[in-house]
């Protein structure tokens, strides 16, 4: 079971990492991935571990559910598709524009009060889109426009500031820190600056699985069960058509996932088992079958995440190799690639 009293901060220190995926070409192992992996009980104990689950890292965007838990309990009114984008790393399809110009006239805003990073949309093929119509890079577009025009709304609703919204000393951000300490039971590390310009919190791997077990795990109605939903029923909004943590969602009933850059992966079911995996050198070719094994570790059926084993590596055009989790992560017996 998990406690209500609040650890102290995880060390920050050069992670532990081992070994947690072999790239196998032609029946030799070519490269190998690095990182870290935890997997976590029904009842909160740690199931397995591999690597370095107690150091501090950064979880990027795989934290954005427990961010959105936060504005739910400031008062965010949101639910369904546009709660799953509060959570999103969109893909910057057009739905997902909408649905950001939608939170944005709910608080009587524009997309000038938004304080992200202009971008271009992150799906490769929106991307191409865009180029060839000559539009330039927007606020709107980046992949974390939803989430920032929900803080917006979230201090709308709450008399905060606009301007500031992501000072680290803002309400709306002491209220997300202190929403991030409570579900992971630990104090943050360190605070730097994420890659849209939001505040990002330094946690441990294992803090970042118990923090999504508890909001899968919450009661219906809380603000942690409202974002689950949201994001399970709506992963095509957290994400986006073709992304692999939707088709993840999708493949698995009951499962909620977020990914992350640099490699980030969180999942958990509904009666909280979870997983978390960091890959050191944040490919995300490794992250998904990685976070596959993870899941069958967890004891999800491995036969529903057959489509993450992973890319395999070609020759002239041809398979003649996989990137394949190590052994000792894999619970069942695979057959070698190439």
């Amino acid at each position: 079971m998990y406690s209500s009293s609040i650890a102290d901060a995880p060390l920050v220190r050069e992670p532990l990492h081992a070994p947690v995926a072999h790239l196998i070409r032609g029946g030799m192992i070519e490269g190998i991935h690095y990182g870290s992996v935890v997997v976590l009980g029904a009842d909160g104990g740690v199931q397995f571990q591999l690597g370095d689950i107690e150091a501090a890292f950064y979880p990027r965007s795989a934290l954005k559910p427990v961010q959105a838990v936060a504005m739910a309990r400031v008062g965010l009114p949101l639910d369904g598709e546009l709660l799953s984008l509060a959570a999103a790393s969109h893909s910057g399809e057009e739905r997902h524009l909408a649905g950001t110009r939608r939170i944005l006239e709910l608080a009587e805003l524009t997309e000038d009060h938004l304080r992200n990073v202009p971008d271009m949309p992150y799906d490769p093929v929106v991307r191409d889109a865009w180029v060839r119509e000559g539009r330039l890079p927007s606020r709107l577009a980046q992949n974390c426009s939803g989430k920032h025009a929900a803080m917006l709304y979230a201090c709308r609703l709450n008399g905060w500031s606009l301007e500031d919204y992501l000072d680290p000393g803002h309400p709306l951000q002491q209220a997300i820190a202190e929403i991030v300490e409570d579900l992971t039971g630990q104090r943050i590390a360190r605070v730097t600056v994420d890659g849209c310009g939001a505040p990002l919190f330094s946690v441990s791997l294992h803090g970042l699985a118990r923090a999504a077990a508890r909001i899968t795990t919450a009661a219906p109605g809380t603000p942690e069960a409202r974002v689950a939903d949201a994001m399970r029923t709506h992963a095509e909004m957290a994400s986006g058509s073709g992304r692999d943590v939707a088709a993840l969602m999708r493949a698995v009933p009951g499962l909620l996932a977020k990914d992350g850059f640099e490699g980030v992966q969180v999942a958990a079911l509904a009666d909280g088992r979870a997983v978390a995996v960091k890959i050191a050198d944040g490919a995300n070719r490794a992250r998904v079958p990685v976070a596959a094994a993870a899941l069958a570790r967890a004891g999800v059926d491995p036969q529903l995440l057959t489509e993450f084993q992973g890319e395999a590596l070609l020759g002239g055009g041809q398979a003649v190799g996989c990137v394949r989790p190590v052994r000792s992560l894999e619970p069942v017996a695979v057959a070698a690639c190439a």
